[in-house]
Formats: structure tokens, sequence, C-alpha cells
């Protein structure tokens, strides 16, 4: 499920992102828009993009983080902790 939803979310991200290009490209040949301001529109809108890229990133780390403490799950740091604790008895 969540797979299918990043997939989800990378395809309408890739769909408007040429839907854009496409765009600008015409206001462009129209000359209603310069090329200039086009590529600036078009870099403050990736930059844009990345920066809630990382947000969606953290928030998804964050719930996954939670779901795993309410699953009472054993992390990596716990089990290295079970690891050394067994070999310092031996």
């Amino acid at each position: 499920m969540l797979r299918d939803m990043f997939y989800t979310g990378i395809g309408a991200a890739t769909l408007f992102k040429e839907r854009v290009d496409l765009e600008m490209k015409k206001l462009q040949d129209n000359g209603k828009i310069k090329t200039e301001d086009a590529k600036s529109f078009l870099e403050s809108l990736e930059k844009k993009g990345k920066e809630e890229d990382e947000k969606v990133k953290d928030l998804f780390k964050k719930a996954l983080k939670d779901v795993i403490g309410e699953l009472d799950l054993a992390t990596k740091e716990d089990i290295v902790k079970l690891k050394e604790e067994i070999l310092s008895k031996v």
C-alpha cells in the first residue's frame, strides 16, 4: 500500500513537471515569457519541490518511528545493547 502511494506520488510529480515544461515552452514560443524568466520559474519550482520532498520524507520517518514505538518492536540500537549484554556475560 505504501509503495503504491509512493509510486502514485512520483507519477503525479513527473506528470506535473512534464505539463509545466510543456506550458512554459508554449509561452516561450508565443513570446509571452522570456526564456530567462521561464528557467528561473522552473528552477524555483524544482527547489520548492525538493524542499517539500524533504519535509515529506521527514514526516514519513517520524510516522514510521511512532508506529515502531507503538508496536514495541526492537530497534537496531536495542539489538546492539542486547548483544553487548550477552557478550559481557560470556
